[in-house]
């Protein structure tokens, strides 16, 4: 009886550990292209433009992820993660949402194609990111 009683104990728990583990939100993993970019100052300039572009820190390669969303807190889902080519979708808050394609050149050199919502406005813009010294 014991036995029967304890094996009732260890199914239910067993079952409550799968119920949170399936329901609780998974951890981004390290994406392959952004992994491989140099740490530097990097300048985000539109194609084709002759305006001198936007100078950002690249420690944290996911910024450029959501360029348009800055340092909002946002969730992410990866489409596509490759050595040469990445595809996220992600969401910041109610409204604002995005998807950005990033491909890479080199380590130092990627294109960068992003699209979405931002304060119930659409933006898209493509931008070339080059790394052009040291922070």
């Amino acid at each position: 009886m014991k036995a029967i009683t304890l094996m009732k104990t260890v199914s239910v728990s067993t079952a409550a550990f799968l119920a949170f583990a399936v329901s609780a939100p998974a951890q981004s993993p390290d994406l392959v292209l952004l992994d491989g970019l140099q740490k530097g100052e990097w300048t985000l300039k539109a194609r084709g433009s002759n305006e001198p572009g936007k100078k950002v820190c690249l420690g944290d390669p996911g910024i450029l992820l959501q360029i348009q969303h800055g340092d909002t807190a946002c969730s992410r889902y990866v489409i596509q993660d490759t050595v040469n080519s990445v595809r996220v979708s992600y969401k910041c808050g109610s409204a604002d949402h995005g998807v950005t394609t990033i491909k890479r050149e080199s380590s130092g050199l990627v294109q960068i194609q992003s699209q979405g919502i931002k304060g119930n406005a659409p933006f898209s813009f493509n931008v070339e990111g080059r790394r052009t010294s040291s922070c």
